[in-house]
């Protein structure tokens, strides 16, 4: 039976024959013979076909048409361009079987023959859909099948690359897949390629699907390619990190790492698609620097060596890098913190082996911390005290250090600086003596560090001294040993600065709060309202009409006994303290010491006074009849309250008396310890002998006797005359275990108040919970003890400030109001 039916104009239309005009146009189209072609009548044939109901036919003869076309002519002209080596590319013998040269030409000729095949079959599949454009919006449409464009690049995905070059060899699209790789690996090697031909190629993948549905992750390349691609890059940068590892140094493995990752970026911009970037980036990151970053920073040009030569740019390289592949930088935090564990224990061990060493010579110094070096003579060194400073000196520039490296190779970023300052925190609270030395490095810069120095560099100081502060554990040590110095430096006039003073008593309240400057702030009150008493006792003596010129002219300080430290005058024994309440004045000073205190008792009745002589010091105007070239000379001395008071002993005294040890003693009342000291100033020390020993030794024992030194000569009119002490600004063994002890003492009361504070206010608490409590609480001034805070609570408990709750399901407290 004849295919025809009526056309348009009611004549008959035979499909076959319509169908011949169409193949015979579409074979044109495909030779490229298309210029004579009426695609106005053209696609009125195609209209015809599917508004007589013939579309199925017409959409399955273009499909075999096109399959046929597929299959015989553009598959022929592709496979011709194949030689062996790029067949024997899937398998990996290809690469051996000819040069690189000669692959990379037969590939670009393989890739420029499939290029161009792909680009005319799009192109003349543009022109046949504007043909079947009606059967495209009417057919495809009504029945859901694809458009004849997408059934087309389907058919060429089919004919051409998922079929095998020859029985029993691999897909078309496996060969090419093998080439592309290939000519990457040449652009890896250093080759130049042609780019331009395998994007056209990837291109091809891109708009090619697995199925003629077309879903997006269903694409040739992601699902044929891009997994193979990523697959022999993670074996080729495997390999070649482990190659870098044994071949070159730390500094140029980060260099190369750096360069494959930029060079595979680029690569998926100009070659491949960016849509791999993200991918390809992370397998070069895994097998250049997450599975190898350890192995790169223990390398004898590693880290280590990076920091020991400031070799910044590397570290930066080495941080870039693991930045990528872990956030909190593990490995390179870690052995940035032991480098400084190691450099900081390093420090400390100094610091201890120099305070165990054996003890300097004792210097003629001023007991109160004076050691001023005086004209021609030559000053003894306190070794502890140096080590102290260069502790801290050394700390400091530990940090700085690696606060420059933390700035200029880490880009000051937040995880690595929390982990440099939890690694500073823990080598400054590792040295048992840390808050003693920082505040001797402060006092020190007190007293002379500052001097001569601008605004800016005083400010610079102070800004030191608070970052070690910082970091120190135990607030409350460091409390006690600044309030000592602190407590010297005012009663001894050393400060260079009290608006430095109170400066840095302002950046502490900042940084510590205000319960830790309290006292700090009350010491400088007891100092304003001293001068003011002074002034107002002058004022008091000059209205009395007293105008006697040898009175002795009084300077007082008094002190609160609470807020000042005042065993920081070199602690001694009880008894001695006792005995200092005891001293016996003459009787001109005991005058003037019994009028202050009627002065004082009616300005604040209920008040006692206590005097520390131990503190004092004294101007005597000392007469000596030879001292200026064999003439008389009065000299202007400088002196303790207690040199003071033994060189009086001698006013009333014939010259030859003397005076021995025994009976200076029992005419003053001065401790036994203080008294041998300061005669060892006035009667051993070479440029202070104002006394004659007998015998003559450096120790002073008992029957020692005692002469005026008529001889004394000196050409210098205004002397001062230092104490002979032990001179070590660093406490001893048993000045430090009374600290420590005093100290524990307050940390007890710290923590009952703190246990008390928290019960008030939450009546009741399990066991845990308050332990935790009262650690957090107690943090910002000492790091509390457990044990210590359990002692309290057991005493809390017998004193009924708390009982224990009975058949609680955890062991827990109340409160007791």
């Amino acid at each position: 039976m004849a295919n025809k039916f009526k056309g348009l104009n009611g004549a008959d239309v035979d499909f076959e024959t319509t169908w011949k005009v169409l193949e015979t146009a579409f074979k044109e189209i495909h030779t490229k013979n298309a210029s004579a072609l009426s695609f106005e009548e053209l696609y009125r044939n195609a209209y015809k076909i599917v508004l007589k109901k013939k579309g199925e036919e017409l959409y399955n003869n273009v499909a075999q048409f096109e399959a046929n076309w597929l299959s015989g002519e553009v598959r022929n002209r592709v496979v011709k361009q194949l030689t062996a080596p790029l067949l024997l590319l899937t398998d990996g013998t290809g690469r051996s079987l000819a040069t690189s040269a000669e692959r990379r030409v037969a590939g670009e000729s393989f890739l420029r023959a499939l290029k161009e095949s792909w680009e005319d079959h799009q192109v003349c599949m543009g022109m046949l859909t504007d043909v079947l454009m009606y059967m495209d919006r009417v057919y495809c449409t009504d029945h859901r099948q694809p458009s004849i464009f997408a059934k087309a690049m389907g058919l060429f995905r089919d004919q051409i690359l998922r079929s095998p070059v020859r029985p029993e060899s691999p897909d078309l699209i496996e060969v090419l897949t093998s080439i592309v790789l290939d000519q990457i690996q040449m652009h890896r090697d250093g080759e130049r390629i042609n780019s331009h031909l395998i994007k056209s190629n990837v291109y091809m993948l891109e708009g090619l699907y697995e199925s003629d549905q077309e879903v997006e992750d269903e694409k040739l390349y992601l699902r044929l390619f891009e997994p193979y691609f990523l697959q022999t890059s993670a074996m080729f940068y495997r390999e070649e990190g482990e190659r870098l590892l044994k071949e070159s140094d730390a500094g140029t493995y980060c260099k190369e790492a750096k360069r494959r990752i930029e060079e595979e970026s680029d690569r998926c911009r100009s070659t491949l698609s960016e849509a791999t970037t993200v991918k390809i980036q992370r397998v070069v990151e895994d097998e250049l620097i997450r599975h190898k970053i350890k192995g790169l920073i223990e390398m004898d040009s590693g880290v280590q060596y990076m920091v020991d030569n400031d070799k910044l740019y590397e570290l930066g390289l080495v941080f870039e890098l693991e930045a990528r592949v872990d956030a909190r930088k593990t490995e390179l935090t870690k052995a940035i913190q032991k480098i400084i564990n190691e450099m900081g224990t390093e420090i400390n061990n100094v610091a201890i082996n120099t305070s165990q060493a054996p003890p300097t010579a004792p210097a003629a110094q001023d007991e109160h911390g004076d050691d001023k070096q005086k004209p021609g003579s030559t000053r003894q060194i306190n070794q502890q005290t140096v080590a102290a400073l260069k502790w801290v000196e050394d700390v400091l520039a530990l940090k700085t250090r690696f606060d420059n490296i933390w700035k200029t190779a880490f880009a000051s970023d937040q995880t690595v600086h929390t982990a440099l300052e939890r690694s500073m925190g823990e080598i400054i609270n590792a040295f048992s003596r840390g808050s003693e030395y920082i505040s001797l490095f402060i006092d020190e810069n007190m007293k002379k560090g500052i001097r001569d120095k601008t605004e800016a560099e005083i400010d610079a100081t102070l800004e030191q001294a608070i970052t070690t502060v910082r970091y120190l554990q135990d607030k409350d040590i460091f409390e006690t040993y600044y309030k000592k110095h602190l407590c010297k430096r005012l009663l001894l006039k050393k400060s260079q600065s009290i608006d430095v003073e109170k400066q840095m008593i302002s950046r502490m309240k900042i940084e510590l709060g205000n319960s830790f400057t309290l006292k700090l702030e009350a010491m400088f009150k007891d100092m304003t309202l001293s001068e003011e008493l002074t002034s107002g006792y002058r004022k008091h003596v000059a209205q009395l009409g007293d105008a006697d010129p040898k009175r002795v002219d009084l300077s007082v300080n008094v002190l609160t006994s609470m807020t000042w430290p005042l065993e920081a005058f070199r602690g001694a024994s009880e008894d001695e303290r006792e005995g200092r309440s005891n001293i016996i004045f003459p009787a001109s000073i005991e005058r003037i010491k019994s009028g202050f205190e009627q002065f004082y008792s009616k300005k604040h009745s209920g008040r006692k006074l206590t005097w520390q002589t131990n503190m004092g010091d004294a101007d005597v105007k000392a007469h000596f009849p030879r001292s200026k070239n064999g003439r008389p000379m009065t000299h202007d001395i400088n002196c303790s309250t207690y040199a003071m008071l033994i060189l009086l002993l001698f006013n009333s005294l014939p010259t030859t008396t003397s005076l021995t040890l025994e009976e200076i003693q029992a005419r003053t009342n001065i401790p036994e310890n203080d008294l041998k000291r300061n005669l060892q100033s006035l009667a051993v020390a070479p440029k202070t002998r104002f006394l004659v020993k007998e015998p003559m030794s450096r120790e002073i024992n008992a029957g020692d006797r005692f002469t005026y030194n008529e001889g004394f000569s000196s050409k210098i009119i205004k002397i001062k005359v230092g104490v002979v002490s032990a001179g070590n600004k660093v406490e001893g063994d048993r000045e430090r275990k009374e600290t420590e002890k005093k100290n524990n003492d307050s940390r007890g009361f710290a923590i009952e108040a703190a246990v008390v504070r928290i019960m008030k206010q939450r009546k009741s608490l399990p066991h845990a919970q308050l332990l935790t409590e009262t650690i957090t609480q107690l943090s910002t001034q000492f790091k509390p003890d457990v044990n210590m805070i359990k002692k309290k609570i057991e005493s809390l408990i017998e004193r009924e400030y708390l009982e224990r709750i009975e058949d609680a399901a955890v062991p827990s407290y109340k409160y007791l109001a």
